[in-house]
């Protein structure tokens, strides 16, 4: 039997998630490998002590072979980085021998075995959930939902799964040089982040699966189709079948909007945001520094601004002259 290997990529500021994450992983899979690709360094006077967490290993950016590194890593904000590292991920995770690679988002909580997905991987290299699986019905979940799906990307790349054969690794190999590229928060020029380059995958790859299962990948922009209730013997299930894992993006008021709007009558969504807030209390980041990511400033202190990071991004003869932007400061870049 194929091992399965699992990674998330997080900043310190996302550890507490991704505890959570592999807490309820372990507690389904306890066989599988499970990784931490790390996008941060330590605050001085902060231990991070992986042999304490729940997963196997942890690989930090230096160890994916990016070009450049410091320029890479000046020109994303946190976000743009922490999705901009999974195609490289993937494919050092294939370049160490995996045979199956499934990611997770560190906001998500597995509920239920993801053996099905483990079993696709026998016939289909790549699997992808789509955000939606049902049409809308009003005007308000069609603009929220089916209109914020062609802005943002139809699948949601929380979750994606790869086999290593033929297909998988041409498309682990394509997205990581997307991503090396293009992995930019950029609506205006059809981008968003690894998200929008998968709109392409059923067209330029076989071997695809679009799993339609509602349990899978249930969040706030899919409720008003997939409600989530207990059945008779106690089980999660969403719009029926049973509730595999569960995204919890954004849990603060934005987020809180979207159940409130689209959970309706159903109390059992509430209760795993009750619960999600009682584990992240209990996850919570010893000693890290509020706001902290270690390349969200110059090394002098101040906060690197976005507009700085895409006058960066678009200014060749300040890539050229700064190899490593974060000791150049911030006056370089009011004045360059």
């Amino acid at each position: 039997m194929a091992r399965v290997d699992c990674f998330t990529s997080a900043s310190f500021a996302y550890l507490d998630r991704a505890r959570i994450l592999f807490e309820t992983l372990r507690r389904h899979h306890p066989d599988w490998r499970l990784w931490l690709c790390l996008v941060d360094e330590e605050p001085e006077g902060f231990t991070f002590r992986p042999e304490q967490e729940l997963f196997d290993a942890v690989v930090r950016t230096e160890a994916l072979g990016i070009e450049d590194l410091a320029r890479f890593k000046f020109e994303h904000d946190v976000v743009e980085l922490c999705t901009a590292v999974k195609g490289p991920m993937l494919c050092h995770l294939f370049g160490l021998g995996a045979e199956k690679v499934i990611y997770l988002d560190p906001d998500i909580a597995v509920f239920n075995t993801l053996a099905p997905v483990v079993e696709l991987l026998d016939t289909h290299d790549i699997i992808l959930t789509p955000h939606q699986i049902f049409p809308d019905e009003t005007d308000m979940a069609i603009r929220d939902n089916e209109i914020g799906s062609m802005k943002y990307g139809i699948y949601n790349l929380g979750f994606l799964a790869v086999a290593a054969r033929a297909e998988g690794i041409r498309f682990a190999q394509w997205w990581r040089d997307r991503l090396l590229a293009y992995c930019f928060d950029d609506l205006p020029s059809g981008l968003f982040t690894d998200q929008k380059w998968c709109d392409h995958v059923p067209g330029l790859f076989d071997q695809v699966k679009i799993l339609r299962d509602p349990g899978y990948n249930v969040a706030s922009w899919n409720l008003s189709r997939r409600p989530v209730d207990f059945d008779a013997e106690g089980n999660l299930l969403a719009g029926g079948a049973l509730l595999r894992f569960f995204h919890f993006t954004k849990v603060t008021w934005v987020g809180e909007l979207m159940l409130e709007r689209y959970g309706g009558a159903h109390i059992a969504v509430f209760e795993l945001l009750r619960w999600y807030r009682d584990r992240l209390a209990a996850h919570a980041v010893a000693d890290l520094p509020e706001g902290w990511w270690a390349f969200g400033r110059f090394r002098d202190g101040q906060a690197i601004t976005r507009e700085q990071r895409l006058a960066f991004r678009h200014d060749r003869a300040l890539r050229d002259a700064y190899p490593d932007p974060f000791s150049a400061g911030a006056a370089v870049f009011r004045h360059g």
